[in-house]
């Protein structure tokens, strides 16, 4: 199963790559979660929030900023979402005009009936990551 999400956001490629692999500023549009890896291919990163832990960590399968990140997951916030396994994420910025980007997250290799804990929180996500890098504001 495959879903794909696309947003236009006001900003440079740059900024939007930062505000993907920075823990500080991660942390103000995914729910509070940090994310910590080296960013390089073949690197692992883990996903935390400070009151529940690790929910989430994969690999970082292709790594090219401030273009596309393409990482597996394993979620583990639960042991219903545990049992769906590894699946995948892929970001791909490109720029528009001179001052916006559209972002494309597909997140793919799951089965036919995930569970839906596993993509669901995108729409919200990607939202937050607009108002941030647009605002300034969580």
């Amino acid at each position: 199963m495959e879903k794909v999400f696309e947003i236009y956001i006001r900003t440079t490629p740059e900024r939007l790559w930062e505000a993907i692999t920075d823990s500080e500023t991660r942390s103000k549009f995914q729910f509070g979660n940090t994310i910590k890896s080296d960013w390089t291919p073949g690197s692992r990163f883990e996903m935390s929030h400070p009151n529940a832990g690790i929910l989430g960590e994969g690999e970082n399968l292709e790594v090219d900023p401030p273009r596309r990140l393409v990482q597996t997951m394993v979620a583990l916030w639960g042991d219903d979402v545990k049992a769906e396994g590894t699946s995948r994420i892929t970001w791909d910025i490109e720029p528009i005009g001179s001052d916006s980007c559209r972002l494309l997250v597909t997140h793919d290799q799951m089965r036919d009936g995930a569970n839906d804990q596993l993509y669901g929180g995108w729409p919200m996500i990607l939202s937050g990551l607009k108002t941030w890098l647009e605002t300034g504001e969580v």
